[in-house]
């Protein structure tokens, strides 16, 4: 087994990884009857997307230096039936470059590659902008 989750009423869960026993919170958003005071499981849902873009690229483009990148991410839901629609991220790399133009393709394509992108269905929006330094 991965994880355990619990329901702890609120509208609120405790998903503890097995492994390593870390645990996350969850609460229901504010605008479906939540306290929104952690993430939601669809928060989670799109920060996973981003995690596994950078985890994927430090994974399969080692001699790139990503160290000190940042991931900032917009969910957007859709409502009938109530689903995420679009996840926006945009990924600052960081000034360790310059990256040459065969390198920024590369790491895009280990992007739109990695499991996560792979897994979420084909009609959630993704939407990767990566900003490099000047």
């Amino acid at each position: 087994m991965t994880s355990r989750v619990e329901y702890i009423g609120d509208l609120r869960t405790i998903a503890t990884h097995l492994r390593s026993g870390n645990a996350i919170e969850t609460d229901a958003p504010v605008d479906n009857q939540g306290k929104g005071e952690r993430f939601s499981p669809t928060d989670l849902v799109a920060t996973a997307l981003a995690s596994c873009i950078v985890t994927t690229i430090g994974i399969a483009a080692p001699s790139i230096n990503i160290v000190g990148a940042i991931c900032n991410i917009e969910k957007i839901m859709t409502s009938n039936p109530r689903k995420i629609g679009e996840i926006v991220i945009t990924i600052d790399f960081p000034k360790s470059g310059p990256y040459t133009e065969e390198e920024k393709k590369r790491l895009y394509d280990i992007a739109i590659n990695c499991p996560v992108h792979q897994s979420l269905h084909p009609n959630c929006k993704r939407t990767i902008t990566f900003i490099w330094p000047d």
